[in-house]
């Protein structure tokens, strides 16, 4: 299955149906404010020049995303979280494959954040 479309970067997007709420709760989630709003009812924080996520106002959609982020050593993003006062699901995995923990928000969208085991000693 070919195409001739290149594509370079992906933004998930997050519903919320309160964007002023839901935009407290995810700079405290992710540690800064968004690194872009291009409109009203948009935010977007880059982690890489290949991807990020989007924060958009949508109440048709609301409380139905799920975006996992990959981070380089869970238990220390667990901790951050902790530190924020954001309650976070159990972990979970496969040894030696992966391990991952959710979050929810306030309107019932879920981020998990997971980390690769299979390239650690």
């Amino acid at each position: 299955m070919g195409s001739d479309v290149a594509i370079n970067s992906v933004l998930a997007g997050i519903a919320a149906d309160d964007f002023a709420s839901a935009l407290i709760w995810y700079e405290r989630l992710l540690g800064r404010r968004a690194d872009a709003a291009p409109m009203e009812g948009l935010a977007e924080w880059h982690f890489s020049e290949y991807g990020g996520i989007q924060l958009i106002h949508d109440e048709d959609r609301a409380g139905s995303s799920q975006v996992t982020l990959m981070v380089p050593n869970l238990d220390d993003q667990l901790a951050a979280l902790r530190a924020a006062a954001i309650p976070v699901g159990p972990t979970q995995g496969t040894p030696g494959l992966a391990k991952v923990a959710t979050v929810t928000d306030a309107e019932g969208n879920r981020i998990t954040f997971a980390e690769d085991l299979t390239d650690k000693s």
